[in-house]
């Protein structure tokens, strides 16, 4: 098993992605102490700006990011693109001064550069500065509407998009498919599957392909 260094991880899918490697240790970078991680896990707690030297430092042969927030949580666009660009591509780029060959990033379906919407536009830009950098693998993730239990306060939105998304799911077929909700626990598992394979070259998992690895 390749050394796994793990950002990200006191959100709904870090967490999950922790729980899916068992009794294999990872490390795992945070701002704040992780609660509850098992005593065979190695735990950073440094602030973001120190992340970058950090990852180099600890040379991880494979860097997963599960870093995320919302424009609403966040409290400005600035913000959210400070937390879902900016310190995403700090870590990638400590991940490669470390000599790390493989990075798993978690994005967005719909994510595109060339968006009209912030969000997707911005998610999109960081797909693509992450291509940018020369990984020899970059596994991109695109998960649709999350599923599970988030820490901290419920988003009225996204707890209503949850309580419909069993019915919205039904209707999305084809290319749409793509678009459904997916439980955060299954993207972890996906995650965790990836980290174990070898290979080259970028590779995006939507909707299918994420349920497709996590069984």
């Amino acid at each position: 098993m390749p050394d796994v260094l793990i950002v990200g991880a006191t959100g709904l899918v870090g967490r999950a992605v922790i729980d899916h490697f068992g009794a294999t240790p990872v490390t795992v970078l945070a701002r704040r102490t992780v609660e509850g991680l098992a005593p065979h896990h190695a735990a950073l707690v440094a602030p973001s700006d120190r992340w970058g030297d950090i990852i180099a430092a600890e040379r991880p042969t494979v860097l997963i990011s599960c870093l995320g927030t919302t424009i609403r949580q966040a409290g400005s666009h600035l913000a959210f693109r400070a937390v879902d660009h900016d310190l995403v591509l700090a870590a990638a780029r400590g991940g490669r001064a470390g000599g790390t060959s493989h990075m798993i990033s978690v994005s967005s379906v719909g994510a595109a550069s060339k968006s009209s919407n912030f969000y997707l536009r911005t998610k999109g830009e960081t797909e693509d500065d992450l291509r940018a950098l020369g990984f020899d693998r970059l596994d991109l993730i695109r998960p649709g509407l999350l599923r599970g239990d988030r820490p901290g306060p419920q988003r009225l939105g996204e707890g209503l998009a949850t309580i419909a998304a069993p019915l919205t799911d039904a209707l999305l077929h084809g290319s749409f498919r793509r678009y459904r909700s997916i439980s955060g626990d299954t993207v972890a598992a996906a995650i965790a599957r990836l980290a174990r394979q070898s290979g080259s070259g970028v590779h995006i998992h939507e909707n299918d392909a994420i349920r497709a690895l996590a069984d």
